[in-house]
């Protein structure tokens, strides 16, 4: 069972000339008055009572007061918490009698339910790891956070190099008449080569059938000269005269090649592979474009599965609140970040998040409760006394939503009551 408060007496701490107060045992009870009439130092009071020096105000004497402050808290477990006399000791006592000190207070009094605004006023990442250590996967998630990092600045870096090295392809210009295989002067060279070579045959074999003419045209007008020696002119003309029509035949069908096309090529084989170069270089970016998009397709599914495992481990925890959750290490609720979140949501998921840092502490102190409109307070109250919890708030207002006024330092309406009974001691 949660402890609350059930009563406190104040005299003589800061602005307080003399409060006593009853809160409800569980929502939220408002001390309302203008401003600078005591509200404040009900609060500071009751972290002083329970907390000790550290919560003990600088000027924790009332001004112009000759009498020691003086406070007396009573707790729903049975424990009597004082403060007097001039060094303002503390005194605890339990139901049986038996005397102890700050130890047993702080055993279930939670520091921050008695000072929500150093949650309000952590960074977002300290929030988070408030809610962590009560869910108790801050560890794992820290893993998952970094894994998730990793993974999304590579996919970064990965999709700017992708869509860098598509923009580079496709300004790269192409040669369709090319293709995309280097052209060698070596080979060109040695198919000029070979054409010569066989030109140069065919101007041989040429050459020889114009000899043999010319030896026929000899021989002839040597038989016309010779008559004597027809016999054997008449055999040579036979031999000569087949072997001009073997001559011929070959020369009949002999075609010369041109090498104005090798040639051609030579002249333009750096212009020509310049191009297939350019045609490579774009084929490669191509290729280099369309593995970095797959890349960065594959990075996006495992991001989206650490994304899953962060949700699935913040389902599967006791969250103190429902729509709670941490995303990228900061706190947020219904999917808004602190800043995003209402002056009222940011109370509740401060005041659920303390009280479960410590669950035997069943109570908080909340100051200005200003920004909350009546139906925010209504329904602030209503959580409240939903989850069994103590809110004790300041509220600058005279308002029927105040549980008590303070006025001067003194809870209004109870002058009277002073004078008639006197004031109370302990």
């Amino acid at each position: 069972m949660s402890v609350k408060i059930t009563q406190l007496e104040a005299e003589n701490v800061k602005r307080i000339k003399a409060v006593s107060l009853t809160p409800a045992q569980n929502g939220l009870t408002i001390i309302g008055g203008d401003n600078n009439q005591g509200k404040t130092s009900v609060l500071d009071a009751l972290a002083w009572a329970l907390g000790g020096n550290r919560f003990k105000p600088s000027n924790a004497h009332r001004d112009g007061s000759m009498t020691d402050p003086e406070l007396r808290v009573t707790l729903s477990n049975g424990l009597l918490v004082e403060r007097k006399g001039p060094n303002s000791s503390l005194k605890v006592t339990d139901p049986s009698g038996c005397k102890s000190g700050q130890t047993i207070l702080d055993s279930f009094v939670s520091a921050m339910a008695l000072d929500i605004p150093k949650f309000m006023e952590a960074t977002d990442r300290e929030k988070a790891n408030y809610l962590l250590q009560i869910i108790g996967v801050g560890p794992q998630l820290e893993a998952l956070e970094k894994k998730e990092k990793s993974l999304y600045d590579t996919r970064t870096a990965t999709g700017i190099m992708a869509r860098q090295k598509k923009a580079h392809a496709d300004e790269l210009p192409e040669w369709p008449d090319v293709g995309t295989t280097p052209v060698s002067a070596a080979e060109l060279i040695q198919k000029q080569q070979d054409i010569l070579a066989v030109n140069g045959e065919n101007a041989r074999k040429r050459q020889m059938k114009d000899r043999i003419a010319q030896e026929l045209e000899a021989a002839r007008n040597e038989r016309a000269r010779l008559a004597s020696m027809l016999a054997a002119a008449e055999d040579n003309v036979k031999h000569l005269t087949a072997d001009l029509e073997t001559a011929s035949r070959d020369a009949l069908d002999l075609y010369d090649e041109s090498t104005a096309e090798i040639e051609e090529s030579i002249r333009n084989i750096e212009e020509t592979n310049a191009k297939i170069r350019q045609n490579m270089d774009k084929k490669h970016a191509i290729i280099e474009a369309s593995e970095l998009a797959e890349e960065y397709r594959s990075l996006s599914e495992q991001i989206d599965g650490v994304r899953k495992e962060k949700r699935d481990l913040l389902t599967g925890s006791p969250l103190p609140l429902p729509g709670l959750a941490v995303s990228e290490g900061k706190l947020t609720y219904q999917g808004q970040l602190w800043d995003g979140m209402s002056g009222s949501d940011q109370l509740k998921v401060a005041t659920a998040i303390v009280r479960q840092l410590n669950p035997e502490c069943g109570f908080v102190l909340l100051d200005k409760l200003e920004q909350m409109d009546s139906r925010t307070l209504k329904e602030f109250g209503d959580w409240l006394e939903s989850e069994g919890l103590q809110a004790i708030a300041t509220r600058v207002s005279t308002g029927d939503e105040c549980s008590i006024i303070i006025e001067d330092g003194r809870v209004k309406g109870s002058e009277k009551k002073e004078e008639k009974e006197g004031n109370w001691k302990w």
